[in-house]
């Protein structure tokens, strides 16, 4: 019987199970680095039931844990272990960053605003995704304060950077609430008319990360409509209902139920990359948006926002080349995003509103929180 034991309890090293997995922080020293004259860090927030490392470059979310209906944890975020890995990345750009000055894409790269046509910088193509080359994610955030529940960071965009006008100064909070929420209030001024729209873009796998997919997620999206995409997967500035279609998630159900149906809409994003229409009287209501389930671990996230659209992003393009945090691949949709933002692309369409311009004197908020909790164990 000892024999049968200790071989039982080899096998769970060899296969690295651990029926009680406890949370394993990366070392702060693997982000102490100066990146273009400023200094790089990692920080370390926690509640007792969430446990986050964030970093200042690019606003990352590098880690976030939390319990199972066991009490075993895993890290349920993508990322990587290393500064330089984030800095030399070959793969998913946007690992667990904050995204902007303007999120989404930009058709051809340009817009008009106050009859002048700003030209900007290309990455998506001949288009513009998630503010250009240099974007809010490549950029070194200075850190304001910190404490083990809340860090606050702020950057200022320059007139022109990226081909976008106007100094946008920026001011972001990341706060782990006592009821286990995590919440994400930027605030935005700027001394020109210009484009603000930032959003967080953390890829989630409630699993844990390199545990398999999440087609057998089950999500819920308060929505009715969508705005559609073309084959570029760019906004046709047009509202499409999800009644009958594989974009209604009103009743929620597993991500993989119609992913793959005979539909033009998802053949153009090669899955699901589409911005549904929050569900609300009031466009500025604070409102839960989606609802994520992992049903076997019980691990639930739901997503509130002040915003118009949420981005649902299925991992379409993860190809297995990167290696996160627990040396496993990042394989193809084994995270998903969920991202609350403007309409995409609403500046260049009329039918899309409200418009995601800042003027001088006016300021910019937004409030997205991401709350988890976890559900009973599922009887047999």
């Amino acid at each position: 019987m000892k024999k049968a034991l200790f071989i039982f309890a080899i096998a769970l090293l060899l296969v690295g199970c651990n029926p009680k997995k406890e949370v394993k922080l990366i070392p702060a020293e693997n982000f102490n680095k100066v990146v273009e004259g400023k200094q790089v860090s990692l920080y370390t927030l926690h509640n007792g039931f969430l446990t986050m490392q964030v970093t200042n470059y690019g606003g990352r979310v590098v880690a976030l844990w939390m319990p199972d209906n066991r009490g075993s944890y895993e890290d349920i975020v993508l990322g990587y272990d290393h500064i330089d890995k984030y800095l030399n990345n070959s793969g998913e750009r946007y690992l667990g960053a904050v995204v902007g000055r303007c999120a989404n894409r930009i058709s051809n790269g340009t817009f008009t605003l106050n009859g002048i046509e700003y030209q900007l910088t290309k990455n998506d193509g001949e288009n513009t995704l998630h503010g250009g080359l240099i974007g809010a994610d490549k950029r070194v955030w200075d850190v304001v304060s910190a404490n083990d529940s809340v860090i606050q960071m702020h950057t200022v965009f320059a007139n022109g950077e990226d081909g976008f006008p106007g100094n946008l100064d920026v001011t972001m909070n990341y706060t782990l609430t006592h009821d286990n929420q995590f919440q994400i209030r930027y605030s935005a001024t700027t001394d020109e008319a210009t484009l603000c729209n930032f959003s967080h873009h953390s890829f989630f796998n409630l699993k844990g990360e390199g545990n398999g997919t999440i087609l057998d997620h089950e999500l819920q999206i308060n929505s009715r409509y969508m705005t559609t995409i073309d084959d570029q997967i760019l906004t046709t500035g047009k509202f499409s209902g999800v009644t009958n279609t594989p974009f209604d998630f009103r009743e929620k159900h597993r991500i993989g139920d119609n992913i793959e149906a005979d539909d033009e809409q998802l053949k153009n994003a090669m899955g699901y990359d589409h911005n549904w229409i929050a569900d609300k009287s009031d466009p500025k209501a604070y409102a839960c948006n989606a609802i994520l389930t992992e049903p076997v671990s019980g691990r639930e996230m739901q997503v509130w926002s002040d915003q118009v659209g949420l981005q649902f992003y299925s991992g379409n393009f993860f190809d297995g080349k990167g290696i996160g945090k627990c040396g496993k691949p990042l394989n193809y949709r084994e995270g998903l995003a969920l991202e609350t933002q403007y309409f995409p692309d609403a500046i260049n369409h009329e039918t899309l509103a409200p418009k995601p311009i800042l003027k001088p004197g006016d300021e910019y908020h937004q409030l997205c929180i991401y709350k988890f909790a976890v559900l009973p164990k599922m009887k047999k």
